[in-house]
């Protein structure tokens, strides 16, 4: 029987956009210049909702997503997720990191999410 799927939501500590994969449109000033502003350089906590095939950060809707990495780095009580995916017109490589009391909890519904929406991301473990 396939468990039924819901949306995640938390709030991620820290959140950073850079440009990528280097074959795409580089961005403009003024896209970095928000980005930056909106993202990288602001210190708030970010909503992040994953819903099916698109995952939304504050404002920023990344759909196209693919090469989803999932980490809970050692000695550090925090999960990270990485991902390249397109955001209106433009592309990036996503790094999401949650410091929550939950990560755990986070982490676990982060891979079922992949598992069941992409069976086919590339990432290292045993069955490799």
């Amino acid at each position: 029987m396939e468990q039924t799927y819901k949306e995640i939501q938390f709030q991620a500590e820290k959140v950073y956009f850079h440009h990528w994969p280097p074959e795409t449109p580089k961005w403009a000033d003024s896209r970095r210049d928000r980005i930056s502003q909106d993202i990288n350089s602001n210190k708030k906590e970010k909503q992040v909702k994953i819903d099916g095939h698109t995952v939304q950060i504050d404002d920023y809707v990344f759909a196209q997503i693919k090469k989803i990495g999932l980490t809970i780095p050692q000695f550090k009580r925090q999960s990270t997720m990485i991902f390249e995916g397109r955001c209106d017109e433009f592309h990036a490589h996503v790094h999401i990191t949650t410091r929550s009391k939950d990560y755990l909890e986070i982490f676990y519904h982060l891979m079922k999410w992949r598992d069941k929406y992409f069976p086919n991301t590339q990432f290292l473990d045993s069955k490799n």
